[in-house]
């Protein structure tokens, strides 16, 4: 009988290709990928990926014929608002932005009240200029969008914008954040109970990733009557794990902490006596 497996699609080319490759080596997963293949299937664990166009995928989840993707959220809100979203993966973080000419003087969204708007996000943008109550002519545009108001086709656009430089490059300037967007776990809503039980192992092992990715592993010595304060800093997983040094009076100081709190976190130990910190990355994380 032939073992099911779990069916992800990828995006085939861009932003998303690399990254989504490497959460699922992290992951434990191997992948036998073959040069220009649109299918390959993992060595180690029951799951068969699918190389597709980014903005394909929601139809094919929509009909069942991939379980779950890892995809933009930008593309799910234009998209595939009827698609389940999983875990928040962290990478290719985006924001879906409108923008203007420099020269345009903006002053709020109302300036764009009557005028010509490029986009490749045409139900994103015009949900937006609806909640705000503006009426602009949309012209839907693949690819390439920044150029449109240099040829006189539009006065703004809508587009997504990593770091700003090709905004920039075409002497345009970022006005209005529409939405923040990062890499997703989509799930079908045809998705069988048995391909369930396989996502639920899949869930559990990207987790432990992300956990990681987001947490530092952190050592230190300190002086025994300086302890209290330094564990009010170091809450750990359940509590830091203390040992004894050599030297009476002191001891070493075991825990986790959340990357974004790191140098915060740093300065304020060492305001408390802590001295040889340590601090290591860690490969995978299990709660």
């Amino acid at each position: 009988m032939k073992k099911e497996k779990l069916r992800i699609a990828v995006q085939k080319s861009g932003r998303l290709f690399e990254d989504s490759l490497k959460i699922l080596k992290d992951a434990g997963i191997s992948i036998d990928n073959g040069k220009e293949q649109l299918k390959a299937s993992s060595g180690n664990f029951p799951l068969e990926v699918m190389y597709l166009r980014n903005g394909d995928i929601p139809q094919y989840l929509r009909d069942g014929v991939v379980d779950v993707a890892i995809i933009g959220e930008n593309i799910l809100v234009e998209k595939g608002q009827d698609i389940i979203r999983g875990e928040k993966l962290g990478f290719s973080k985006c924001r879906v932005s409108l923008a203007v000419p420099k020269t345009f003087k903006y002053s709020g969204i109302k300036d764009l009240d009557g005028l010509k708007i490029a986009t490749s996000y045409p139900n994103t943008l015009n949900n937006y200029l609806e909640e705000n109550g503006i009426s602009a002519e949309l012209h839907i545009i693949n690819g390439s969008v920044e150029i449109a108001p240099n040829i006189g086709l539009a006065d703004a656009i809508c587009d997504i914008v990593s770091s700003g430089s090709t905004l920039f490059k075409n002497n345009l300037k970022e006005v209005e954040v529409m939405l923040k967007s990062e890499a997703v776990l989509a799930i079908s809503p045809e998705i069988s109970d048995s391909r369930k039980e396989i996502l639920e192992k899949l869930q559990f092992r990207l987790k432990s990733v992300l956990n990681a990715r987001t947490s530092k592993y952190i050592l230190l010595n300190a002086p025994n009557d300086k302890l209290p304060e330094i564990f009010k800093l170091l809450p750990g997983m359940r509590s830091p794990t203390v040992l004894p040094l050599a030297e009476e009076g002191w001891s070493s100081v075991h825990t986790v902490i959340n990357e974004e709190r790191f140098w915060e976190v740093i300065d304020e130990l060492k305001q408390n006596g802590a001295e040889g910190i340590l601090v290591a990355p860690i490969e995978k994380m299990v709660i």
